[in-house]
């Protein structure tokens, strides 16, 4: 739960910033967020998740 409370954050922080800074229009901004929306629902959400979880792993184990 921790981890997608941290990807939702982030990613609307970064949708956020595309939208002011980046030239992101709204419109496309609420056509990508429907499109997460309806592959939340598909078969291929645990896929996804899957390989979210695995990219947060990854960059869970970088030492610095």
């Amino acid at each position: 739960m921790t981890l997608s409370i941290s990807a939702v954050v982030l990613l609307s922080v970064l949708t956020f910033l595309f939208v002011k800074k980046a030239g992101l229009k709204v419109g496309h901004a609420i056509v990508c967020m429907l499109l997460g929306f309806y592959l939340a629902g598909s078969s291929l959400a645990p896929t996804i998740g899957e390989a979210a979880a695995s990219v947060a792993r990854m960059i869970g184990g970088i030492r610095f």
